[in-house]
């Protein structure tokens, strides 16, 4: 699971960031996961805990946006998610699409009191 790792190169990340701006309590860290991304944010939320622990933040909340994996057609420039409609154009049934999100895997907020 590589879920573990990459979280724990967030904390390291998020700790740096408190370090840098002199913030003693993170309340909340937001996560942003494309739902096209290698990540899977099931685990991600159970990996935080161990993550965590022994940490500044150790007390932190997680919260996991996901973000929708939309392409557009290349045929009639239409939005539509990938997923949803099995690679396939649901105006004009093609196949050939450009990613526009979903890959994604960002620190979105981090939340200080």
């Amino acid at each position: 699971m590589h879920e573990l790792g990459v979280v724990i190169e967030v904390v390291k990340t998020v700790e740096n960031f408190a370090i840098r701006n002199k913030l003693t309590k993170i309340d909340t860290i937001v996560l942003q996961i494309g739902e096209l991304s290698s990540m899977i944010p099931k685990y991600i939320e159970e990996c935080y805990p161990a993550a965590v622990d022994g940490t500044m933040l150790e007390d932190t909340k997680l919260k996991v946006e996901i973000l929708p994996g939309n392409v557009i057609c290349k045929n009639c420039n239409k939005v539509y998610n990938l997923l949803q409609n099995r690679k396939e154009c649901p105006y004009c049934k093609n196949s050939v699409w450009e990613l526009l999100s979903g890959k994604e895997f960002l620190i979105k907020e981090i939340v200080a009191y």
